[in-house]
């Protein structure tokens, strides 16, 4: 009997639900969660830097020919960066700020990938040792015209991709008559093209669309050097790798599957870069919240948390995502039945009416000061995060370790790699 498509997608999320449930539950049972709630109270994410790490030997077992380089505007976390580092990572930046987080790192081991900077932020960073940049457009070009000879620029190309929760070709990226043209440019210039990068864009869960996206590269990239006076040295495949967080995605191993055939006859030619950053550390953060306040409304329950829209929870806004939200009470096994839970609104803490969490969350009745955890936090949450209001940003417990036996660290938001 064949099953219908909607109840493989339904059993596939009942089975993620059921896995961050399980999850989630170890996690709040342990002796350092309770001791960084106890310590912190909330809003307090746990950040796990081991499954930082884990993710890392991932992806580099999935494509072992590829040199990953973090996305450090996902998580700019300092044992995120120190974990990175100690496994070989490389690490993308997008401004001097970031550069300045990976003080003790090999500049070597440095991309600066953001298509548009200003010329005094090349100097920076060319006077830092980076040498290889994005460009997309013939001004940023001609910001190179007098970088050292060992500097490699890589053409951003354009993707579009719509059912992507981030079309980011829509503000960076040419197509291949424009790249053309920058690298005939480039040439008269004296300026290096080392190569050409590309994002097929942020949270897609679609392997034809990376595989299109590389064929179409490495097809450009032949057709140039057999009518150019160039020979290209590297190639970057972006990031945009999809992370399961109500719903269930490919997992990395099957899209890897799919790309790897098409990459892995170049490796021994071609640098292939890189740069991953919500794959890597969306996993390694939990978010433990509290209600503080509820009201009946002429749409039913409400329930009013410690964090919301302009804190942990930005990336509801900002990136479309929507992580699941459980009770404390239902993960430790209190309310199970589900004739006991009710449809509610939950609403972040600030004054404004647009910040509100979610719509129609099956919960059992809370009451104030009822604890409420979400998993899979670690990503574009604290980084996008503001002050509104005057709220601090939420602080951030290292569990070190991971484990009941762990060790925890002075919440901190970011900080420099020394």
């Amino acid at each position: 009997m064949t099953i219908p498509p909607a109840a493989h997608d339904a059993r596939a999320e009942s089975s993620l639900r059921e896995l961050r449930r399980a999850e989630t539950a170890a996690l709040l049972s342990s002796d350092i969660a309770k001791a960084a709630l106890a310590l912190h109270g909330t809003p307090v994410l746990l950040l796990d830097p081991e499954r930082v790490r884990s993710q890392y030997r991932r992806l580099a077992a999935a494509l072992p020919f590829v040199r990953f380089h973090y996305a450090v505007k996902a998580l700019a976390h300092v044992d995120v960066l120190s974990a990175l580092a100690e496994e070989g990572c490389g690490f993308d930046v997008a401004t001097g700020e970031e550069l300045e987080l990976l003080a003790g790192i090999g500049r070597e081991r440095i991309i600066h990938t953001h298509p548009i900077k200003k010329a005094s932020e090349v100097a920076e960073a060319l006077e830092a040792g980076v040498r290889t940049f994005v460009i997309d457009n013939e001004v940023e070009l001609d910001k190179f015209r007098s970088a050292p000879s060992d500097v490699r620029l890589l053409i951003r190309l354009a993707y579009r991709s719509p059912q992507a929760k981030s079309d980011l070709s829509t503000k960076f990226g040419v197509g291949p008559f424009e790249a053309a043209r920058l690298v005939e440019r480039a040439l008269a210039r004296g300026i290096r093209i080392g190569g050409f990068s590309f994002h097929v864009g942020s949270q897609l869960d679609d392997p034809a669309r990376f595989a299109a996206a590389t064929t179409e590269t490495l097809a450009l990239m032949d057709q140039l050097e057999s009518a150019l006076p160039v020979r290209f040295e590297t190639l970057d495949i972006g990031g945009g790798f999809p992370v399961a967080y109500d719903t269930a995605v490919t997992p990395l191993e099957e899209l890897a599957a799919v790309i790897r055939p098409l990459l892995e006859p170049r490796a021994d030619r071609l640098t292939i870069l890189a740069e991953p950053g919500r794959i890597m550390v969306a996993e390694s953060m939990t978010l433990l919240t509290s209600v503080v306040g509820l009201a009946e409304r002429g749409d039913g329950r409400w329930y009013y948390l410690d964090d919301g829209l302009y804190g942990a929870y930005s990336n509801v806004l900002t990136e479309d995502v929507h992580p699941l939200i459980f009770a404390e009470r239902e993960i430790e096994g209190l309310e199970v039945d589900a004739a006991t839970h009710r449809w509610a609104t939950l609403a972040g803490p600030t004054c404004d009416s647009t910040d509100v969490i979610a719509r129609e969350a099956l919960l059992p009745d809370l009451a104030v000061g009822d604890l409420l955890v979400s998993p899979v936090m670690g990503a574009y949450t604290v980084v996008t995060a503001t002050r509104f209001n005057g709220r601090s940003v939420t602080p951030i417990a290292v569990i070190s370790g991971g484990g009941r036996t762990g060790e925890l660290v002075a919440a901190q938001p970011v900080g420099a790699l020394v």
